[in-house]
């Protein structure tokens, strides 16, 4: 099992123990925890361990429990343990990439004949693989408007094993009352007999803006490729259970089925996240002050940000997060608007992913949610004028003229 990641590991970077006994900071945290110094050299960034294998030490002893990399890598386990500990979790495990993840986590808590309940506004790739990949297996998803606990109460049945919500939504922002889902969880599993874990996607918000485990959920899971990594560099995935039980079996699956993540992205987003406080606070200041130019656009029929009072979840959002990050959706009407729009950014750079350094910007419907059937999209309010935007950590003035100069050809 691994070890929690905390105190104990700047006990052993400095050999002296804290003289008032409490939990490091959240920047401190990011910064020190599974980054013990390298043993034979002292080096004080974990090395990349670049292997496949490990020579033992004798017929039936391995050393320090590494046998083979699939199974266990110090470069990754440095980072499980910083995952962990951010996150406030038992145990972690990193992954290829979020729908890896994401796949290792299914294979570990639900089977033929189960019934998970999803955030009706969920990531394009996460309604793929549940809808085309894991309802051929007898696996049911009924998606479900999660900002209403009553709504997700009444969609329980005896088969419900699983509750997966995104807060806030993508590409809509929508925000969950996490507390609120958790305790509807506990009452509704205890009445029909069964564990319903309660799994969030906590990519937008971070565990800087977010703690979902403290807020009684069971599993958060992270795209790292987004705000952990940071720049637009590695592609990969995280699962964290607050049970180490669940810890258990992530492990055993990720084993089985092997969707790892490899020693140098492990460095990568373990480096990404030393950097996390300092980059969400920045992301979060510049988020702010486009969702407020954005708004003052007649060119911009509707703005998406859980930091504007006019969100329908602004109060949740400020209650359960520490920042609303830099995350926005707008509508600018039609297809052919997004398109003049999307031809002119500069400063923004038009693809897709999110959570870099640098501000990205993308068109949903035909972009990341390009899978989702056309009529289900409007469903969810993705419409074809929605652009969402990646709001960088460039001096805001720049972001903001670039937009200026875009929203001129529409």
């Amino acid at each position: 099992m691994r070890k929690k990641a905390g105190k104990e590991t700047i006990v052993k970077k400095t050999g002296k123990t804290p003289a008032k006994s409490k939990a490091p900071g959240f920047a401190t945290t990011c910064i020190h925890a599974g980054q013990d110094p390298e043993p034979v050299t002292g080096a004080v960034t974990v090395p990349i361990f670049q292997t496949s294998t490990f020579v033992q030490e004798g017929f039936g002893k391995p050393r320090q429990g590494y046998e083979y990399a699939r199974t266990k890598n110090p470069t990754r386990l440095a980072l499980e343990l910083q995952l962990a500990a951010i996150e406030g979790g038992a145990v972690a495990h990193a992954f290829a990439s979020g729908m890896a993840a994401e796949t290792t986590l299914m294979l570990s808590f639900v089977k033929a004949g189960d019934h998970v309940l999803v955030s009706r506004n969920t990531y394009g790739g996460t309604y793929r693989f549940f809808s085309k990949v894991l309802a051929n297996f007898g696996v049911t998803f009924a998606y479900v408007d999660t900002t209403d606990a009553e709504t997700v109460r009444k969609a329980v049945t005896s088969a419900t094993r699983m509750l997966f919500v995104e807060t806030p939504t993508n590409p809509t922002m929508e925000i969950s009352d996490l507390a609120a889902l958790a305790a509807v969880a506990k009452i509704e599993g205890k009445r029909i007999g069964a564990k319903i874990r309660v799994v969030v996607d906590n990519t937008f918000a971070t565990p800087f803006f977010q703690k979902p485990l403290a807020l009684g959920c069971d599993v958060v899971v992270h795209s790292t490729t987004k705000y952990l990594n940071g720049h637009s560099d590695s592609v990969g995935g995280a699962v964290v259970c607050a049970d180490p039980k669940d810890g258990e079996k992530i492990g055993f699956t990720q084993n089985a089925a092997g969707a790892i993540l490899s020693p140098f992205d492990s460095f990568l987003v373990s480096r990404g996240i030393k950097t996390l406080p300092v980059r969400m606070r920045a992301h979060d200041a510049n988020g702010r002050e486009v969702a407020a130019w954005l708004t003052k656009q007649k060119k911009v029929k509707k703005v998406f940000y859980p930091g504007l009072s006019s969100h329908p979840g602004h109060a949740v959002a400020a209650r359960q997060m520490s920042g609303f990050g830099g995350m926005i959706s707008f509508d600018l009407g039609s297809i052919e608007a997004v398109k003049r729009f999307l031809d002119r950014v500069v400063v923004c750079a038009l693809g897709e992913s999110l959570g870099g350094v640098e501000s990205l910007i993308s068109h949903p419907a035909s972009m990341t949610h390009a899978s989702v059937e056309p009529e289900e999209r409007l469903r969810r309010g993705i419409t074809p004028g929605l652009v969402r935007v990646s709001v960088g950590i460039e001096d805001a003035p720049d972001i903001l003229q670039d937009l200026e100069n875009a929203l001129s050809a529409v």
